[in-house]
């Protein structure tokens, strides 16, 4: 049981690699102590890749490397990577990086049987001992070798190489070029290192896009599929692919939708934070004045947004947006809102996932707009559309960041939804479409709620107007044949008016006349009182009479 239980408590030494996303790929780094094979053509960044390592490693872990060039003197390198924030003048000079380039030349290679590294372990031996160096990088194997045909001798060094970084004990990486059969262009190096990364740069449909993929990770699990990765003014990121457990934390609490009336068709009162919401509809059905609306509402209860325009930029959406009363320029002022416009062909699915991430992890907003992501859908296959909105929505809920989407459809009269709909519609927590609803000779705006996992929501198409102040929703108007808009809600709004005032003017009519029968009623009343009382006076006077005669009669007796 004890040796069972400390099998299970073994953790597999590595070392951090400092690049973004690469460790939660290799699930903690490269291995310690042994080399790392990164593989690849031309321009696809290994030689970046291989110097982040370094410069982290320094920066991050104070662990000093070694940089060995074959192919760049040591002067270019230093000014390459100085664009990238790398000062390696200073890290040399605080004995924590060396940088040497050694140059082969094959006029002074002889096959002769004499031919061996011993010369370079030293050289390398003296660098690492000199910094007491932790890290190590050989870019690229290829050229250490280039002057040798004879494959018996380059095997063998291949390994004495691979086998002399091992007893050293450090971190290794050497580069290499792609093979046009193998990974590489001996075809040894991948099987001698403990680590392979393959690195690709691609260009499908004019679009360009960097991969990794492990190859292979002796004694530890990793990643097995191709992760795009960015070079930016940062170095490199890797995206990693979102986890398959759907474990993310939800909330309960409610943000308003800033649109006046849509929060009361929810009877929540708005969307939940966290949640995800797409608005799809028609050209010109007010799906960005919707989503700058929430826009607007999030910052102004200080929540930090971004949003991600595909059409406009970032001046024309703050002077569309004021001419309806929504200032966004003072969020942007305040730090609360950024406006990233950038055509959607700029880079491909993954980059402008990736892109997201950066953002999201520097500026944290709890709030993003996405305007629209069916524009995505010209940069890649349905299947890449759906796999990155996929990632993405993931990653929002990961980060309980409350993301809305808007989607453009096409005109068409087919009830089949567009791909950008179809493929995020089953994701999204909350669905508001806005559509065109024709009249006779024009066109009306309306509103309504698909779906809002989780809250009770009204089952209404409302019509909505845009007007100088904003926009109305306005109240549900029913006629025989259903719900009215535009001229016909007007001209049934007139109708019920003057049905109101004649119903009014009879109601008065009645008044009066009930009043007049009453004043009559009265008067007859009055004046049969007044009747009965002359009448009563009268019988009185005759009693009157008879009495008195009565009694003279009496004294008369």
């Amino acid at each position: 049981m004890q040796k069972e239980s400390k099998s299970h408590s073994f953790i597999f030494p590595k070392t951090p690699t400092g690049v973004d996303g690469l460790d939660e790929i290799t699930d903690g780094g490269f291995p310690k102590g042994r080399p790392t094979l990164i593989c690849g053509g031309a321009g696809c960044g290994k030689t970046l890749l291989s110097m982040q390592f370094l410069i982290k490693g320094i920066t991050e872990y104070n662990e000093p490397g070694v940089f060995m060039s074959f192919e760049e003197p040591s002067a270019d390198i230093t000014l390459n990577v100085k664009s990238l924030g790398f000062d390696l003048e200073k890290l040399k000079a605080e004995k924590k990086l060396a940088v040497d380039y050694v140059r082969v030349e094959r006029a002074e290679i002889e096959e002769a049987g004499e031919y061996d590294l011993d010369g370079l372990f030293i050289r390398l031996g003296h660098a690492i001992d000199s910094i007491k160096a932790k890290r190590v990088v050989l870019d690229t194997i290829e050229s250490l070798f280039s002057g040798l045909d004879n494959q018996a001798i380059l095997r063998a060094e291949l390994r004495r190489l691979f086998h002399w970084l091992k007893e050293k004990g450090v971190t290794a990486i050497i580069t290499g070029e792609r093979g046009e059969a193998t990974l590489t262009r001996q075809g040894l190096e991948e099987y001698v290192s403990d680590c392979v990364i393959v690195l690709d740069h691609r260009v499908i449909e004019q679009v360009s896009t960097r991969r990794l993929r492990i190859v292979k990770y002796r004694g530890s699990t990793h990643g097995t599929n191709e992760y795009p990765f960015l070079i930016d003014s940062d170095g490199i990121s890797v995206l990693p692919i979102t986890s398959l457990k759907l474990d993310n934390e939800v909330s309960s609490e409610v943000v308003l939708t800033g649109v006046p009336g849509l929060n009361d068709m929810f009877y929540g009162g708005g969307f939940y934070r966290g949640s995800n919401i797409l608005v799809s509809g028609t050209a010109g059905t007010a799906k960005t004045t919707i989503a700058c609306y929430f826009a607007n509402e999030q910052c102004e209860n200080k929540e930090r947004t971004i949003y991600f325009a595909f059409e406009e930029s970032p001046q024309q959406l703050i002077r569309n947006m004021k001419s309806i009363g929504i200032d966004l320029d003072k969020h942007i002022k305040k730090g609360l809102l950024q406006i990233h416009s950038s055509r959607p062909s700029l880079n491909g699915l993954e980059l402008h996932l990736l892109t997201l991430r950066k953002l999201i992890r520097d500026f944290k907003p709890t709030t993003i707009i996405i305007d629209p992501i069916s524009n995505l859908i010209s940069v890649g296959s349905e299947h890449e559309v759906r796999s990155m909105l996929v990632r993405l929505i993931d990653m929002l809920k990961a980060n309980n960041i409350t993301a809305l989407f808007t989607s453009l459809n096409k005109q068409t009269d087919s009830f089949r939804p567009d791909l950008a709909e179809e493929s995020v519609s089953s994701l999204v927590d909350t669905w508001i479409t806005v559509r065109d609803m024709e009249g006779i000779g024009e066109r009306n705006r309306g509103i309504f709620i698909v779906k809002a996992r989780g809250m009770g929501h009204s089952n209404q198409v409302r019509e909505f107007v845009i007007t100088d102040k904003g926009i109305e929703l306005l109240d549900v108007e029913l006629g025989p044949q259903g719900i009215l808009t535009g001229t016909a809600r007007q001209s049934h709004q007139l109708k019920r008016t003057i049905h109101e005032i004649k119903l009014q003017n009879e109601i008065s009519r009645k008044d009066r006349e009930i009043e007049r029968k009453r004043k009559v009623l009265e008067s007859n009343i009055e004046s049969l009182r007044t009747e009965f009382e002359s009448a009563q006076e009268e019988l009185s006077i005759l009693k009157a009479t008879e009495e008195l005669q009565a009694g003279l009669s009496s004294k008369k007796k």
